[in-house]
Order: structure tokens, then sequence, then C-alpha cells
């Protein structure tokens, strides 16, 4: 089943259920989708959408950090419900050790000797693993590899 077809199915399973948080989550990733949709011009595939969704995965996870910083407990699990529900619609995040592993193999294959590569490593590295795992985390997991060298 494509991605916008199961989000259009759960978002009117949601309606029948009365699961506003599900519900409102669902229609954020479909505006988001569409004004993405407006922008570029052209349909968005399942690859888009796993942007989009990965985008607000993104800012859920700083909103919570920034309202435990603010003692906001209502709204940090507010945040965490809505993001539960995203990550539902994101293929299998990958452990660290997977990450780990791909950064490695990317390193090897680019030939990077340090630093200066990240870029380089990273370019070639996030197409494989999008959507799958944090870019920040990988990105600091690449220094730190690459530091190593």
């Amino acid at each position: 089943m494509e991605l916008e077809e199961r989000l259009t199915a759960d978002l009117r399973e949601a309606a029948k259920k009365g699961d506003a948080v599900r519900r409102s989550v669902i229609r954020l990733v479909i505006a988001g989708k569409k004004n993405v949709e407006k922008a570029k011009g052209v349909p968005l595939d399942n690859s888009g959408i796993i942007d989009v969704i990965a985008k607000e995965v993104k800012q859920h996870r700083e909103s919570i950090a920034e309202f435990s910083k603010g003692n906001r407990q209502d709204l940090v699990a507010k945040e965490e419900a809505e993001l539960a529900v995203l990550l539902e619609y994101l293929p299998k995040q990958m452990s660290h050790e997977e990450i780990v592993e791909a950064a490695r193999g990317i390193i090897e294959q680019v030939g990077a000797c340090g630093p200066g590569d990240k870029g380089k490593v990273m370019a070639q590295l996030m197409p494989q693993i999008k959507g799958k795992a944090d870019g920040r985390e990988v990105s600091d997991m690449v220094s730190e590899l690459l530091s190593e060298l």
C-alpha cells in the first residue's frame, strides 16, 4: 500500500474512532505534503512523504527538548504522543551499530582520511539512510569516526 493511501485510510479510521491526536497528526502530514507539492509543482512519491514526516519528527523532538527545559510536562506529553504516531509512518529506525557500520562502509568507499572529508561522506551516506535515522545523530557519528582516522 502506498504511504499516501495508508495515511488517508488511517485518517478515516481515526475520525471514526474519535482519536483526536492521530487525526490531527495525520492531517498535519497531509497538509505538509500538499504544501511541498505546491512549492515543487509535482506530486510527491513515498520518499517525498517520508521527508515530510521526518521533518515533522525533527520538529517534535526539538519541541520536546524545549518544553522539557521549560518544565512543561503537559506539552511534553502531547508532543510525545504525536511523535509516536509520526514514527509509525517512518521506516524501521536503524540502531547505533547499523549506522556506524554504514558510515564506515561509506568512509572506506570515498577514501575519507579525516574530518575535512565529512561532506563527502554525508553526501553519500544520507540518501542511503534517509528516514531511518536522525540526521544529527548520523552527523555526530560520522564526525567521531572521521576524527579517529
